[in-house]
């Protein structure tokens, strides 16, 4: 039997319309008042198991005070049985089993296999429904070239991430991982290879981490980030040790800004005159991002200056790592938009993200989606209501079905804008696309 908190919500709660909507704009206070007047759930049971003061359960429910960490509402989700979805989160673990159990119990054979497979496709992504990825015989020693071969799968693999979310990305990246940690574990090889399999390693880790992040485990994240870091400084591999830092400023931004623009900075330097240009692009504009988020516009134009030199004196010949190659003036028009969003200048951020995703291909929909986020929210600053709504619908669309929590989690905080504004013909079919 498949264990069932005390504070589950009984499943016909959430259907209510005001707890939907509740859900949908991260307002647990709300919830939790529904919680005991519509099932009968105490406060100090709340409280209980969510790891709240019962206190500030009280509060919350009288319109007190928000939940805003990532890993508090990610707690309440599991302790309430609120499925990831009306959330925007990935589905939860538990989610997987129920329904798991539920098919066992209702069906037999073949037709109950073929069903589990479907749905483990649809609710828990890709690599949960693939079987292990084929893999070519581990020789007894490694050499440089196996390395080198290896390196060569996980550039491709990591095409995937082009398409797909963390959410069907994530296992896939991560056995990647692990299978080269069992290699350094259990394989014999020379010195100078284990340091080709240390930088694998690295680079290995930090794919995993940013799937997780993107698929909302964003405690796996940081963990791998870390593993990266370490692995990278053992390998001597200043590229990979100075991303990983990145990486950790990017996750910190959330919770200390100001701590998230010293580890860019610690990140930028390890820029050396050896760097790649294209590395050096990235390291600046995780830096130009984490100074706008704090407030910094004078240091954010600096790194984005810093970034835009950098793809200037890349010539055609200069290798790139392949971790790196997705940096390029697009991305870079991208995240200069994004910086000007974050430090409310409308009139010059919309220019550079309409422009740039123009060129940018519907293909890559989560990341599209993610990006018009950030159009909407400018719109929004400079008044623009009914463009904003009209941009959030076209993000809305592209995010359905991307299994990644960051478009809905970004456009949420849009969304909750736009109802202040109900009743506009563009506002309205935006709403009612965000509830479908």
């Amino acid at each position: 039997m498949i264990y069932q908190p005390p504070t589950a919500l009984p499943s016909n709660l959430l259907t209510v319309v005001e707890m939907r909507s509740a859900l949908e704009q991260h307002d647990f206070g709300t919830v939790f008042r529904l919680a005991r007047s519509q099932a009968g759930i105490s406060y100090s049971k709340i409280a209980a198991e969510c790891d709240i003061k019962p206190e500030r359960v009280g509060a919350l429910a009288r319109g007190r005070g928000k939940v805003t960490t990532f890993e508090k509402i990610v707690h309440i989700a599991d302790a309430l049985r609120i499925p990831g979805h009306l959330i925007g989160l990935a589905p939860r673990p538990w989610e997987r089993e129920e329904t798991s159990a539920h098919l066992s119990s209702t069906q037999n054979g073949t037709n109950v296999r073929r069903r589990t497979v479907l749905q483990a496709a649809t609710s828990t992504g890709l690599a949960a429904a693939l079987p292990t990825l084929h893999r070519a015989p581990t020789p007894r020693r490694v050499t440089a070239d196996y390395v080198s071969a290896l390196r060569e799968r996980t550039a491709r693999l990591r095409r995937l991430d082009d398409l797909l979310g963390g959410g069907d990305t994530y296992r896939v990246y991560l056995g990647e991982y692990q299978s080269t940690k069992a290699l350094l574990r259990e394989a014999t090889y020379a010195e100078t290879t284990e340091r080709l399999l240390l930088s694998l390693l690295a680079e290995q880790a930090q794919q995993a981490g940013w799937a997780a992040f993107d698929g909302g485990r964003e405690t796996d994240a940081v963990a791998l980030y870390k593993e990266s870091h370490a692995a990278a400084r053992e390998a001597d591999d200043s590229d990979l040790l100075g991303n990983s830092l990145a990486f950790l400023a990017y996750q910190a931004i959330a919770d200390d800004q100001r701590g998230a623009v010293e580890i860019a900075g610690r990140a930028c330097a390890t820029i050396t005159p050896g760097t790649p240009t294209g590395v050096r692009a990235l390291l600046h504009e995780r830096m130009a991002w984490a100074c706008a988020v704090a407030g910094q516009p004078t240091e954010a134009e600096r790194a984005l200056e810093a970034a835009r030199t950098a793809l200037d004196k890349r010539e055609a010949t200069e290798r790139q790592p392949d971790w790196a190659a997705w940096g390029d003036r697009t991305e870079l028009d991208i995240m200069t938009g994004r910086c000007w969003t974050e430090l409310r200048r409308p009139l010059r951020a919309v220019p550079v993200l309409e422009d740039a995703l123009a060129r940018y291909a519907d293909t890559h929909a989560r990341d599209k989606a993610l990006y018009l986020s950030w159009l909407a929210d400018a719109y929004l600053t400079a008044g623009e209501v009914e463009q904003a709504a009209h941009v959030t619908n076209r993000a809305l669309g592209l995010a359905t079905g991307v299994a990644s929590v960051r478009p809905r989690r970004r456009l949420a905080s849009v969304l909750h804008q736009l109802k202040r504004h109900k009743g506009l013909d563009a506002v309205d079919d935006a709403l009612a696309r965000a509830v479908a």
